[in-house]
């Protein structure tokens, strides 16, 4: 019986048609079952001569296909008419009724191989996707390896022609170890991007997870944003590590964000640090977080309040980040 059940659907489904004698077996049960179900209402209506057949041309079509259905609604027309269960006889009427009988039968059988139809064209679409979906993936997979061994390569281009210049080198291996981080966390999610905790969580995790608070919904950010912030989160940790809220044993930091319409605001809010003294020179992380949104048509503004650094960055993140 599980057998059976299962071969219809995949018949019904257009996966793999049952054998044709199995088809023939079951439209002749189907026919069977009809003229059974026939003989029980002509004890009531004994006009009734082919409605009962409607099922199993149907059920027949859906199980063997066209054919099978074709034939099953020929036969089930020729007993209508030929098989009697009373005294009427098959007249004017019936004929008329057999015309309209088969023209129903056929809309049937049209409706059920329209929908095989459409099932076998979606399977070979979603095959095809599939395999596109998985070429993508190997080919986007490639390229990640390929852009990690070259980052690779800069790192030790780099630290080789910078191996006289400490204090340099000391300002670009952090950044570009950074941005390795973020493409580990990307590619991690289908090179999609990522959720902006899981980013803060990557740059702050370091300096302890009781020195920060985060306060937001859940955010996916686009990947060429993503990698943006990650810099912008790097220059302003290491600069709560060098001077700000890390520096200090009771300080602290707090992180929020949230999204209104298009526009995405991250507030950056250090307490509980060191006084800040006098200010020096703009360096290139400050330059690094007043530019790095105008890509996103965004803009940093950075306070030094008596209670730590504050930051608010604002930029454009798409509805369906």
């Amino acid at each position: 019986m599980d057998k059976l059940i299962d071969d219809f659907r995949k018949g019904w489904q257009a996966e793999a048609p049952p054998s044709l004698g199995l088809s023939i077996a079951f439209a002749v049960v189907c026919l069977l079952v009809a003229t059974l179900l026939r003989w029980g209402l002509a004890q009531v209506r004994p006009d009734v001569y082919f409605i009962p057949y409607f099922p199993a041309v149907f059920l027949a079509a859906a199980f063997g296909g066209l054919r099978i259905g074709i034939i099953t609604a020929l036969a089930g027309g020729v007993l209508g008419v030929v098989v009697n269960f009373s005294d009427a006889f098959a007249d004017r009427a019936r004929f008329s009724l057999l015309t309209l009988y088969w023209g129903v039968s056929a809309f049937a059988i049209w409706g059920v191989e329209h929908y095989r139809t459409l099932l076998t064209e979606q399977r070979r679409i979603s095959r095809r996707l599939i395999e596109e979906e998985e070429y993508r993936k190997l080919l986007v997979d490639e390229l990640q390896h390929r852009l990690k061994n070259k980052l690779s390569t800069v790192h030790a281009v780099l630290h080789q022609v910078l191996q006289d210049e400490p204090q340099v080198w000391a300002r670009i291996d952090p950044r570009l170890r950074s941005l390795a981080a973020t493409d580990d966390l990307i590619s991690r999610i289908d090179k999609a991007g990522c959720d902006i905790r899981d980013l803060l969580i990557s740059e702050l995790g370091p300096y302890g997870h009781v020195r920060f608070t985060l306060n937001g919904d859940r955010l996916f950010l686009p990947p060429k944003l993503a990698v943006t912030l990650s810099l912008m989160f790097h220059e302003l940790a290491t600069n709560a590590s060098k001077y700000g809220a890390f520096s200090a044993p009771n300080g602290l930091l707090q992180v929020s964000w949230t999204v209104s319409g298009d526009r995405l605001t991250i507030t950056w809010d250090e307490s509980e640090g060191p006084s800040i003294g006098t200010m020096s020179a703009p360096g290139f992380g400050t330059k690094l977080l007043k530019s790095a949104l105008s890509a996103f048509d965004g803009k940093t503004e950075i306070s030094y309040l008596a209670t730590g650094l504050h930051c608010i960055m604002q930029c454009r993140v798409s509805q369906s980040g």
